[in-house]
């Protein structure tokens, strides 16, 4: 496969409101992207349209080699894996932690008269075991820490084989010890060959997972800088990003920002070993 995905001076307007100004971004086999960006820089929309939930207002979008507009999203959006807040709010609390897993096969939340065979309930103990919820199956979904719902969440995400992984602000809401260990799964799965193409979306340098290979800024709407990881993570990048001069560090396989001292201007990014 080549492209994946396929964002060519894509627009999105909602009322007088841009949204995205003339993004393009290709995203092709065997890559994980971060996403990073403020508030308000379009970074849930772009997650949005890769997820075939939402159409641009100008341009095109090719998803898998599908373009939106010429192709059954509903069978399209199976190829592809989305965890997202706003998808999390609709698992019901009285849920199964199998089965928040085992509906994803039916594109649904909340279990009721549909039925699985033993190959999807073994997939899904599969999923779950390699988040570390092996001994949650039986669990009600609203009785999880926050930690523990995030890696339901991801499981459920994977349960139908995806071809790309979208993930928006997988680590929000943990604290530190539950956003390590899900820093670390992530970076698992990032290793693995086998793995669907990934794309996750944080504002924090700190929640990239090792393995990732390469970094989509975005500001206010548009693309401030795209490309592998080790050359748009820099200081100077990093620093019109979020509007503030910043001290950027890779750490072996982990990244950190802090704002520079006063009187210091941006730099590229230094390896610290």
């Amino acid at each position: 496969m080549g492209d994946v995905l396929d964002l060519d001076q894509v627009s999105v307007r909602r009322g007088t409101t841009q949204i995205l100004d003339e993004i393009s971004w290709r995203v092709a086999d065997g890559e994980r992207w971060v996403v990073l960006g403020p508030n308000g820089a379009g970074k849930t929309t772009v997650i949005q349209l890769a997820a075939a939930r939402m159409h641009p207002t100008v341009g095109t979008v090719d998803v898998l080699g599908e373009r939106l507009g010429r192709v059954d999203v509903f069978e399209l959006r199976p190829r592809v894996g989305l965890a997202s807040a706003a998808l999390a709010e609709r698992i019901p609390g009285s849920e199964r932690v199998l089965d928040v897993v085992l509906t994803a096969s039916y594109g649904v939340t909340g279990r009721w008269r549909e039925g699985y065979e033993d190959v999807d309930t073994g997939r899904a103990l599969d999923l779950l075991a390699a988040f570390g919820m092996a001994d949650f199956t039986d669990r009600l979904y609203g009785t999880l820490s926050e930690g523990e719902r995030k890696r339901t969440q991801i499981a459920r995400a994977l349960m139908t084989d995806p071809e790309i992984l979208l993930l928006d602000e997988p680590a929000a809401g943990l604290d530190l010890g539950g956003r390590e260990e899900l820093v670390a799964a992530l970076g698992e799965l990032a290793a693995d060959p086998l793995s669907p193409v990934l794309v996750l979306v944080t504002h924090h340098v700190e929640e990239i997972p090792p393995h990732f290979t390469h970094a989509l800024l975005l500001r206010a709407g548009g693309v401030e800088a795209a490309g592998p990881i080790d050359e748009v993570l820099t200081d100077e990048h990093l620093s019109r990003t979020f509007g503030v001069v910043l001290d950027v560090e890779r750490h072996g396989d982990r990244w950190s920002a802090r704002a520079a001292a006063r009187g210091t201007s941006g730099r590229r990014g230094a390896a610290v070993t």
